[in-house]
């Protein structure tokens, strides 16, 4: 049983999200740290953990389908030729400590283990920073370094044969609500999930009752990666670190993503992501 106390995470003077670090989820799931809830200042929940459509999607945070084989999302594993099938393959995300825990952030150890073995560690910084009296940003950058000792890959299940389906990285599930979210990204004409899923876009928004979350790589390497979008199945949002091919991992080498996400109340338009989004990025 998880004893442990989840960290609260503070803006404007409000407790805006909760991080859980050891869940007590069956192995299946792939147990990872995750953020949820998370809220908007006015106390909106934008995240949802164990939904009955995927009950391994966990809030916000960092999940992978195939490191080296190993599941590392939770759920079936798509393997080409089979489908999405039932495997024995799925890893833990080990919370090693705190190096930093203040009210406003943290900076977290963590490992990577699938079957016994140590396949990466991970240096994972979380910050919350207040924007505007109706706007925060969560900024959550992941360090990974293959530590097994061998050469690894990152693939997804795009790169195992099923289309429209790179998923793997940062990732936010959020609510289910009556009606799906609307979608739209930074270009003109990016306004459904159709124009933004797959996309190499600064950011992309997701709009629901009452809230906007957008999603900003923000650096050149995480900008590089396309935007994995859903609305209409379910509302979530997350990079695709491997979506053209497996992303090589040599041994010893590290690579880091940073998305800064902007959580706000109401409905924003295009010029008012962007702006809070230039904000968000410069803080």
């Amino acid at each position: 049983m998880n004893t442990e106390r989840p960290t609260l995470l503070r803006c404007a003077g409000r407790t805006v999200a909760r991080y859980t670090t050891r869940p007590p989820l069956a192995l299946d799931h792939s147990p990872r740290p995750y953020l949820h809830p998370v809220t908007t200042l006015a106390g909106r929940v934008v995240t949802e953990t164990v939904p009955e459509d995927h009950p391994h999607h966990l809030g916000a945070g960092v999940a992978v389908p195939d490191v080296a084989g190993h599941n590392f999302w939770g759920g079936r594993t798509f393997v080409r030729g089979r489908g999405s099938v039932e495997l024995d393959n799925h890893g833990v995300q080990r919370h090693d400590g705190f190096k930093l825990c203040d009210p406003d952030g943290f900076v977290e150890e963590l490992t990577w283990w699938a079957a016994g073995e140590r396949l990466l560690r991970e240096h994972r910084t979380v910050a919350a920073t207040a924007l505007t009296d109706t706007a925060w940003a969560l900024d959550l950058t992941f360090s990974l370094v293959n530590v097994s000792g061998r050469d690894l890959s990152i693939g997804s299940p795009a790169t195992n044969g099923r289309p429209g389906a790179a998923y793997g990285g940062f990732f936010w599930r959020a609510p289910k609500e009556a009606a799906a979210p609307v979608v739209f990204g930074a270009d003109p004409g990016a306004d459904d999930e159709e124009s933004v899923h797959g996309a190499r876009s600064d950011w992309v928004a997701l709009a629901g009752e009452g809230w906007t979350l957008v999603f900003a790589g923000a650096t050149e390497t995480t900008r590089c990666d396309p935007w994995f979008v859903r609305a209409a199945e379910y509302p979530g949002v997350g990079s695709s670190l491997a979506h053209d091919g497996r992303l090589p991992v040599s041994a010893g080498e590290t690579f880091v993503r940073r998305v800064v996400t902007v959580v706000a109340d109401g409905r924003l338009d295009r010029s008012g992501a962007a702006a809070l989004v230039r904000k968000a990025v410069a803080s």
